[in-house]
């Protein structure tokens, strides 16, 4: 029987495991085309990892009323377990010739994209808000590669906005066609009743 057995362990142990989840998690929330190209069980094991951080932040943004606002900082530091807290102890001057640390880190970065810009976006969707593309066998060890990727993204929304454009525009091409036909017809007509009345 496959009980609890409900993940892969993925030759790791369970410390190294959540640490690349939490990295995976980040890079896909921070990246600019929000898609990222990773091993396929590795792209499995995240997707419902990071699908359980946006339902966090789509009941954030749903919440309305008395107590709201205490309610969405539980929801954020609640999702915040999902991400890397980045380094809070280090002192603000570290580094080579006294350079400052930058202020915020991925995973916090990550935070105020979900709840920001995520959050609004998939307010409405119920569920279901990342995608699984295989790629094929990696040439060096042979693994399958997998992209996995936030739906709805705005690469997407452009190319169904093009697609409607050109849709319309070769509509459009189709209809001036058929009235230019439509009306070489009627001057043929026409060309032809002006021939039999002269005759």
């Amino acid at each position: 029987m496959r009980h609890l057995k409900s993940h892969l362990k993925l030759g790791r142990t369970s410390e190294h495991r959540d640490s690349m989840l939490r990295n995976l998690a980040t890079s896909l929330i921070n990246s600019r085309e929000e898609r990222i190209v990773t091993t396929l069980p590795k792209a499995k094991e995240l997707r419902p990892f990071i699908e359980r951080a946006i339902t966090l932040s789509r009941r954030a943004q749903g919440l309305s009323g008395d107590g709201s606002a205490a309610q969405a900082l539980h929801l954020r530091r609640q999702a915040a377990v999902f991400f890397h807290a980045g380094n809070t102890a280090m002192s603000a001057i570290t580094g080579k010739r006294g350079q400052l640390r930058p202020e915020r880190t991925a995973g916090v970065a990550a935070l105020r994209r979900l709840f920001s810009e995520l959050g609004e976006r998939y307010k409405d969707r119920p569920g279901g808000y990342t995608r699984i593309l295989k790629l094929g066998h990696r040439d060096g060890d042979r693994a399958e590669l997998a992209i996995i990727e936030l739906v709805d993204n705005p690469r997407e929304i452009e190319a169904i906005e093009a697609e409607k454009k050109r849709a319309k525009s070769t509509a459009s091409k189709k209809k001036k066609s058929s009235d230019s036909k439509k009306a070489g017809a009627k001057k043929e007509d026409s060309s032809e009743t002006a021939d039999s009345t002269d005759e």
